[in-house]
């Protein structure tokens, strides 16, 4: 399958995108319309992390309420990783029958509906409600991007790094506040994820102008854009920016499920351990943020993303020297260099889609595959643990991943566009 050259120097030339899966706006919005939509954006974004890692801190309590094994524990984890990968093909087809905005405004409702199913007693609710907040949150991943890409071409770099600045704040926020919101409120496990639902409340209010806003397009866009985008899985290009998704996505939920027990076993205190993670997760916002922006500065891209793998690699070095004594240093360079990473992973997605059809798909794909693989991650890394009886042999196979992953983002930001039919 053959990919096109984007045509250089020539700028990007704002423009309708196609059909119903565009939600059919005539053009790009400009002016206070565009700061609404943009405002709208990043609260959708911030609701994709925080119901899900709040669970973590809170992850004792609820086992000693519940009764729960270590094990259905920690697939409380996996689950949201399985729906991210697993529902993404689904989501494309979502966006062409009821239309972009519509379709981003039923995810925050199930990302509510899930969150209020984790109130109620039986344990099978939790798994339940997590699914259905999994799944929500899935279909506005894939779907987010191909958004950024109709209705922001000019500035695809800095929504893409406000967005990608959203999910790690939103993850850092759920880490760092919710057992202290808990205590201060003496709340049980249940009502305290039940407040995360209220910050979904609030984006499908901003959001629910969006859904009402779509216009009518023409006849001939619209049987266009009925049918999917196809031919992605056999572009070398795609699946370039598909395994950059996926390994760096596993060195992301490997190190975020396993960090904080490396510091602890290193002889760290447990309440020390869990701030290392969120302090990580804080300077992954300012990396999140700062590599689509430079990129749209027009820097070479596989410049940055390898820049951003070895920031990690000196981060994982430090964990094998040194682990307590350079804790915070260490934790800083892998939050700059995850958050780097993620970034440059759906700019990817972006930038190189033609239009918001093929960036839907492309994401479609990406996340698909690439989740799937994430959730192989903290399975992989403990199995390696309980096979050597150390953290060296886990931190040194997180390194070596880095090696493909800065070959594959080399290839990710070649200055090209997929090429689909359909």
């Amino acid at each position: 399958m053959s990919e096109t050259a984007i045509p250089a120097p020539a700028p990007v030339v704002p423009g309708p995108a196609p059909g119903p899966i565009a939600s059919a706006a005539s053009s790009p919005p400009s002016g206070r319309r565009a700061l609404y939509l943009a405002c709208g954006v990043v609260l959708l974004a911030l609701n994709l992390r925080p119901a899900l890692v709040a669970v973590s801190p809170l992850a004792d309590t609820i086992r000693a309420d519940s009764g729960m094994s270590a094990a259905a524990a920690s697939l409380l984890t996996a689950l949201p990783l399985l729906c991210f990968g697993l529902l993404a093909p689904v989501a494309p087809r979502l966006g062409r029958r009821f239309g972009m905005e519509r379709t981003l405004l039923g995810t925050m409702v199930l990302i509510c509906a899930g969150t209020a199913l984790r109130l109620l007693d039986p344990v099978a609710a939790l798994f339940a409600g997590t699914v259905v907040i999994g799944a929500g949150i899935a279909v506005a991943n894939v779907l987010l991007p191909g958004l950024i890409k109709r209705d922001f071409p000019a500035k695809t770099g800095l929504m893409t790094g406000l967005y990608s600045m959203s999910l790690f704040g939103g993850a850092a926020l759920a880490a760092g506040v919710s057992l202290p919101v808990q205590q201060a409120g003496g709340m049980n496990w249940r009502t305290t994820l039940a407040c995360w639902g209220a910050l979904a409340v609030v984006a499908l209010l901003v959001w629910l102008p969006q859904a009402r806003s779509r216009t009518r397009v023409g006849a001939a866009v619209a049987r266009q854009a009925a049918h999917p985008v196809r031919g992605l899985w056999r572009s070398p290009l795609a699946w370039q920016v598909t395994a950059y998704m996926g390994l760096q996505a596993l060195n992301y939920y490997a190190a975020t499920a396993w960090l904080p027990t490396v510091l602890q076993d290193a002889g760290l205190a447990p309440g020390d351990a869990g701030w290392m993670l969120s302090f990580s997760s804080l300077l992954g916002i300012v990396g999140s943020f700062l590599a689509p922006v430079v990129v749209g500065r027009k820097p070479r891209a596989g410049a940055l993303a390898a820049l951003g793998a070895a920031l990690c690699a000196l981060g994982y070095a430090g964990l094998l020297t040194a682990p307590v004594a350079g804790a915070y240093l260490w934790m800083a360079l892998l939050g700059l260099g995850q958050g780097a990473a993620i970034s440059l992973a759906l700019l990817f997605i972006v930038q190189r889609a033609p239009d918001a059809r093929h960036a839907a798909q492309l994401s479609s794909m990406a996340q698909c595959f690439g989740y799937i693989l994430a959730a192989t991650g903290p399975t992989l890394l403990g199995a390696v643990h309980d096979v050597s009886h150390s953290w060296t042999v886990p931190l040194v196979l997180l390194l070596v991943l880095l090696v493909p992953q800065v070959a594959f983002g080399f290839g990710a930001a070649r200055h090209r566009h997929v090429a689909g039919t359909g």
